[in-house]
């Protein structure tokens, strides 16, 4: 791909002026396509380098300024010690930066602050997954038997009837999806040679058993694998085990410290996204360099009590209604205006090419 960077700058906690010691640099910036490959089938709307410096192309870029983007719109707006470097094309942008700030940013910083208080709140969370859901399971733990009318845990039944799982063998019940009827053989105390049976599982192993049951012999009961849910677990303990490895240590320290249970980090950026909309709506501009930086940092770090910013929060989004009703903000960004900022700064740029 043929193209040419017009804008690069740090991004993220180094720009809010939220950093901590283990704070990643990341970049972020706009650049522009050769036209003769727009025109054909190579248009890329976007450019990942690395998981840290990240570009927009120019048109993809004024698309998501005219959706309000939080993300997107801060760019307009960098400190100037963050930017890496603007050509005179990306001020063409910002010359004109006002023209993009819209009601939409009610819903636009007003929705991405809710996500992230739902976030914070992490019922998802690896970090607030119950025990008993990360602790390695065989498919024995998914067995149950029918009794009386009801089920039980296959494991309580064979340590109550004193039965092992080595002597069992199953087989397939049809037109019973998962079920098996579950025989056991007791050669030591009938003193006679064993049948053979498998037993439920081996041991590490994935699957149950089948055994070949001879004729004449009565089962002990009807058990149930639940396959699904086995299988479900499998796939929550692996992601489990990829996020202990991958997790970011600090940052769960920091949460586990505070013991809320709850992710300070996102509270931090619902607080900012918060902060901004309002200046929006009132100061029709977007300051990324955050005045109250030591705040929000005492907000990451759990030093509020959490719960009591949630409820800040809640409370500000539906302020913020009021406030946008009152502002003289354009509703949209006018289309034909980006129309014809987007063709100039094309027109322009064939000569990077």
């Amino acid at each position: 791909m043929v193209h040419q960077i017009i804008f690069k700058t740090i991004v993220g906690s180094q720009a809010y002026g939220t950093a901590t010691a283990s704070s990643d640099i990341d970049y972020k910036g706009v650049y522009v396509q050769r036209p003769k490959e727009i025109l054909a089938f190579r248009y890329a709307e976007q450019l990942e380098v690395s998981k840290d410096e990240f570009y927009y192309e120019i048109r993809r870029f004024l698309e998501l300024l005219q959706v309000a983007n939080p993300t997107v719109l801060e760019l307009l707006y960098m400190p100037k010690d963050c930017i890496q470097y603007e050509h005179k094309l990306f001020g063409m942008i910002t010359a004109h930066r006002d023209k993009f700030l819209t009601t939409k940013c009610l819903q636009s910083f007003g929705g991405y602050a809710i996500a992230q208080i739902k976030k914070a709140k992490g019922l998802d969370k690896k970090m607030n997954w119950e025990r008993d859901r990360v602790v390695r399971k065989s498919p024995l733990d998914f067995c149950y038997v029918y009794e009386n009318g009801k089920t039980i845990a296959l494991q309580p039944f064979l340590t109550r009837e004193g039965l092992q799982q080595e002597y069992c063998g199953l087989t397939k019940l049809d037109h019973f999806k998962d079920c098996y009827a579950l025989y056991y053989d007791d050669y030591v105390k009938e003193k006679r040679q064993p049948f053979g049976f498998k037993g439920i599982v081996l041991e590490n192993s994935n699957e149950i058993r089948l055994s070949p049951i001879p004729k004449g012999i009565a089962p002990k009961t009807i058990m149930y694998y639940n396959k699904d849910g086995y299988s479900m677990h499998c796939k929550d303990y692996k992601e489990y085990q990829i996020w202990l490895e991958t997790r970011n240590t600090q940052r769960y320290v920091d949460i586990k410290g505070h013991q809320q249970q709850i992710d300070g980090k996102n509270l931090l950026h619902c607080r900012r996204l918060l902060d901004m909309a309002k200046e929006i709506a009132t100061e029709g501009q977007i300051s990324v360099r955050r005045k109250n930086a030591a705040e929000l940092l005492k907000i990451r770090r759990g030093e509020f009590d959490l719960q009591t910013i949630i409820a800040q929060a809640e409370q500000d989004i539906l302020e913020l209604e009021t406030l946008y009703a009152r502002a003289k903000l354009p509703e949209t960004v006018d289309e034909q205006f980006v129309n014809d900022l987007l063709v100039q700064i094309r027109e322009e740029a064939e000569e990077l090419f």
